[in-house]
C-alpha cells in the first residue's frame, strides 16, 4: 500500500502536486534502463537513448509515412499503473496502453492512448488509435459503448484551460495511467486530465504498451522513468458512486457534481483505490467489466425517492458478500417501515420522520474521537443542513459518532410547527438538556462489513473546505476496508471552477 503524505492544498500549485505524485513505490518496477533499448522494439531509424531518455525524433530528410511505436517487449498488461515523464517538441506523441499490433505493419499499434500533443486541443486527452477514435477529452468522464457514436460524456472532470495549465508545455511531466477492470484515468502532474469506462462486451482488456511517434512535421518527443506496476484483480479498493437525481437547485444537493468531485480526489489521491461514478440514480449496466466494488456510497435524494428502493436486492446481495455502504446527507432518509431495519443493518443509523430533524446551523466540531476518520482533520465550524437525532442500533451497538455537536434551541423553534422533520417533544428534551447529537457516525457490522452516515452535504459549496471533504475521503476510504494515511487522504482544494463543474442547475444571478 502507497501512502503519500500530501498537506490540504490552498490552491492547486503544480509543483507541490508533481513532487507529491513523482515518487515510486516499491512496488513499481522500471521498463527503460536509462542507457538503452534492451526490452523495446522499434524501427531504429526514429529512436534512440540519450541523456537517460528514449527519444523519437523525425526530420525533414527521415520522415515517417504513418504513425510508428516503439514497443515494450514484456508483452499484455492488463490492470496496471504506468508512470511516465514526457517532453515534447513539435507536433503529436502519446502513450499506447492495452493497445494490439496491426498484422502485417511492423512498429504500428492500435488501441488506448494517452494523448502528447502540441495542440493544446489533444495534451491530456484519451484517443483510441484507429480504435474508436476520442475516448474522452480532457477534463471529461465518459462512457465508451460498442462504437465511436456510442461516446457519452456523463461529466466534466476539470476545467480544460485549468489543466493545462499544470502542464509544461516545453518542458518535463509526469503521465500516470491507471487502468483498473473497465475504468481508464489518465493524469499529468498528479492532476486528472481524461477518464473513461468501457462497458462493451468486446472493450479492450489487455494490450500492449508502446510510445508514439506521429507522422506529420519533424518533431521530437522524449521519454523518462517509465515505470509500470501490475495490479491484480484484487489489487487495490473499488468505490462506487451511486449519484442521485436532480433536486433543489444550484449549489444544494448536487449529487452528481459532489460525487464527481469525490471520486476524483480519490482517484488523485495516490492511495490504492479507484472510484467511478454512475449518475441519474442507475445502477451500471450493463455490467460489463466492472469488479465488484468494496463500497457503494450513495449521494441522492432519501425518503420515498430513495434510490435504493429500486436497487435494494443488487446492494443487498453485495452486503451480503462483505462490501461497505455510505450514505450521504439526505440518503441517510427512508421510510421506516420501508428500509428502515435495512439501513440499520447497512449503516447502523437514518434518518427517521417524526423522530430527527433536518435544520440548517453551525455545527462546531470542537473535539474529535480517535479514529481512521478522523486522520488528519482538524476541528471545525461550518453551516449545513446537518440533521441530527438519528435512528440507531439499539444501544449503538457496532455505532461509532464521528461527528457530534450540541445544536442551538432555535433550530428546533424555528420550525416548531413541522413536527416530520422540524421538531419534535423528544429531540427538544435532548437539545435542551446540552445532550450533543451525532451527525455523522461509523458502523461495523456483525458480518465484518462496514457503514458510514454522514448528514452534511446539503450545500455543494462546503466540499471546498479540506476539514470537511477530508473527514468524508477517509470515511469512504475506511469504509472499503483500506488503510487510511495518519495524515488523512491528501486531496487539493478544488478551485472555484471546480466547484461549479457537473452541477445541475445554472447560478442564479441578479440582473
Amino acid at each position: 500500500m502507497k501512502f503519500l503524505s500530501i498537506p490540504h492544498f490552498a490552491t492547486t500549485c503544480s509543483a507541490l502536486l508533481v513532487s507529491a505524485f513523482s515518487v515510486f513505490g516499491a512496488d513499481f518496477v522500471p521498463l527503460f534502463d536509462g542507457k538503452t533499448l534492451e526490452g523495446w522494439d522499434g524501427d531504429p531509424k526514429f529512436w534512440r537513448v540519450e541523456d537517460g531518455a528514449i527519444v523519437g525524433e523525425t526530420r525533414d530528410d527521415n520522415r515517417t509515412k504513418g504513425n510508428t511505436f516503439l514497443i515494450w517487449k514484456g508483452g499484455d498488461v492488463a490492470d496496471f499503473e504506468l508512470k511516465v515523464e514526457f517532453k515534447l517538441r513539435n507536433h503529436n506523441s502519446g502513450i499506447q496502453y492495452r493497445s494490439f499490433p496491426v498484422e502485417g505493419r511492423q512498429w504500428v499499434l492500435h488501441g488506448y492512448q494517452a494523448d502528447i500533443a502540441e495542440n493544446s486541443k489533444w495534451m491530456g486527452a484519451a484517443y483510441g488509435e484507429k480504435y474508436k477514435k476520442l475516448l474522452a477529452g480532457r477534463g471529461e468522464k465518459a462512457v465508451v459503448g460498442a462504437t465511436p457514436k456510442d461516446r457519452k460524456i456523463v461529466a466534466q472532470i476539470g476545467d480544460p484551460g485549468e489543466i493545462l495549465s499544470h502542464i509544461d508545455l516545453d518542458g518535463w511531466n509526469e503521465y500516470h495511467i491507471i487502468a483498473h477492470g473497465n475504468q481508464c484515468i489518465q493524469m499529468i502532474n498528479g492532476i486528472t486530465t481524461a477518464e473513461f469506462s468501457e462497458s462493451s462486451d468486446d472493450r479492450l482488456s489487455s494490450g500492449l504498451i508502446g510510445l508514439q511517434l506521429h507522422s506529420g512535421p519533424p518533431m521530437e518527443v522524449r521519454f523518462r522513468n517509465i515505470q509500470l506496476r501490475q495490479l491484480e484483480p484484487e489489487d487495490g479498493k473499488q468505490i462506487l458512486f451511486l449519484a442521485g437525481k436532480k433536486s433543489h437547485g444550484y449549489n444544494a444537493h448536487e449529487h452528481k457534481a459532489g460525487c464527481t468531485l469525490l471520486a476524483r480526489s480519490l482517484n488523485e489521491s495516490g492511495l490504492d483505490v479507484s472510484a467511478q461514478v454512475v449518475t441519474e440514480g442507475a445502477w451500471p449496466e450493463p455490467w460489463v467489466g466492472y469488479g465488484k466494488p468494496d463500497a457503494i456510497v450513495m449521494y441522492c435524494d432519501g425518503y420515498k425517492r430513495h434510490m435504493a428502493k429500486a436497487h435494494q436486492d443488487k446492494i443487498q446481495t453485495l452486503v451480503d458478500s462483505g462490501i461497505g455502504v455510505a450514505c450521504l446527507h439526505f440518503g441517510v432518509e427512508v421510510e421506516p417501515e420501508v428500509l428502515g431495519a435495512t439501513f440499520l443493518d447497512w449503516i447502523g443509523g437514518y434518518f427517521e420522520i417524526g423522530w430527527s430533524v433536518n435544520p440548517h446551523w453551525d455545527a462546531s466540531f470542537d473535539v474529535l474521537p480517535e479514529h481512521p476518520i478522523t486522520n488528519g482533520v482538524q476541528p471545525f465550524t461550518i453551516r449545513d443542513e446537518w440533521y441530527y437525532h438519528m435512528r440507531f442500533q439499539p444501544e449503538m451497538k457496532g455505532v461509532t459518532p464521528i461527528l457530534s455537536a450540541l445544536p442551538p434551541v432555535r433550530s428546533l423553534t424555528n420550525r416548531s410547527k413541522d413536527r416530520n422533520r422540524g421538531s419534535n417533544p423528544t429531540v427538544m428534551a435532548e437539545v435542551q438538556a446540552g445532550r450533543k447529537q451525532h451527525v455523522a457516525w461509523a458502523y461495523e457490522r456483525p458480518d465484518g462489513g462496514r457503514g458510514f452516515g454522514f448528514t452534511g452535504g446539503h450545500f455543494h459549496q462546503n466540499w471546498q473546505q479540506d476539514d470537511f471533504r477530508q473527514l468524508v475521503l477517509n470515511a469512504l476510504v475506511w469504509t472499503a476496508k483500506s488503510d487510511v494515511p495518519a495524515s488523512g487522504v491528501p486531496s487539493r482544494t478544488p478551485s472555484a471552477l471546480d466547484m461549479d463543474l457537473n452541477q445541475d442547475y445554472p447560478e442564479k444571478k441578479p440582473n
